[in-house]
């Protein structure tokens, strides 16, 4: 007997990580494209994506999806998530830029149904999240901490997500609050920087997709460590994995590390 394929809908299917998703659904054996749609007045409304699938301008019409899969903007995406909690349908959020108020909606949202939320899919962005938190606790608080990350031209919000992200894993490390001491950049006679600041600065430049690296600076010595990414397939096929983990979950807000975590006990 064939084991039934996770039906999936995707959410901005046009942009640049919603058109890499499908490109990857193409060619999975045990997920499929149910839904697809876009913004209201998009050119691409009506148009067949896929055999069978044509591009919506809602999600409110969908009747058939397991999970929605969102990288969109905040506003969308609390929208979508909204509705996706009265069908019962699970969510992947990689949507970045949220107010604490748009999160506040999604964390009460995934008291109902199971949603994964994350600034980063990558995998390997994950792993290197779980080094810098080891970091943190071996290093303790002797250590200067700064950020760099580097993305994209159109990239919207600064900094990336998931340089905040990264920064929070050191607080929280360091038994501090989330984005205590954070220093956006610098300019001017600032002075001599703080021993508990954490820098974190965003650099807007062609066509990078991604580039994160966490400085460690300590007496004689500075440990570095990086993440590339060469391609929006890194972020995509982290999506679809986070996808998978959540079909067997019926409630509750997950993290990437929570998929990487599962992931490590299956494979």
């Amino acid at each position: 007997m064939t084991e039934q394929k996770l039906k999936i809908a995707v959410a901005g299917v046009c942009g640049r990580m919603g058109s890499t998703i499908v490109s990857l659904l193409k060619n999975c054996s045990d997920m499929k494209l149910v839904w697809a749609f876009e913004s209201k007045n998009h050119p691409s409304i009506g148009t067949e994506i896929i055999s069978g699938v044509n591009i919506s301008d809602d999600f409110q019409n969908c009747q058939d999806a397991d999970v929605l899969i969102d990288f969109t903007v905040p506003e969308a995406t609390v929208a979508n998530v909204k509705i996706a909690q009265q069908k019962n349908v699970k969510v992947v959020i990689g949507t970045t830029g949220f107010s604490q108020e748009q999160l506040d909606i999604v964390r009460a949202a995934s008291e109902k149904i199971a949603i994964v939320i994350s600034p980063n899919m990558s995998i390997g962005m994950n792993i290197m999240m779980k080094l810098v938190q080891m970091a943190a606790e071996m290093l303790g608080g002797n250590y200067e901490v700064e950020i760099i990350e580097t993305h994209h031209h159109n990239k919207k919000d600064a900094p990336s997500g998931t340089a905040l992200k990264l920064g929070e894993i050191i607080n929280r490390t360091r038994g501090m609050d989330a984005r205590s001491n954070f220093v956006y950049g610098r300019s001017g006679m600032v002075g001599s920087r703080k021993p508990e600041e954490i820098g974190i600065h965003a650099v807007r430049i062609s066509e990078i997709v991604g580039e994160h690296t966490v400085m460690f600076g300590g007496k004689g010595e500075i440990l570095e460590i990086t993440h590339r990414c060469f391609s929006r397939e890194s972020f995509a096929s982290g999506a679809l994995i986070a996808a998978k983990f959540i079909a067997g979950k019926e409630k509750g807000l997950y993290e990437m590390k929570d998929v990487i975590d599962w992931l490590g006990h299956i494979t």
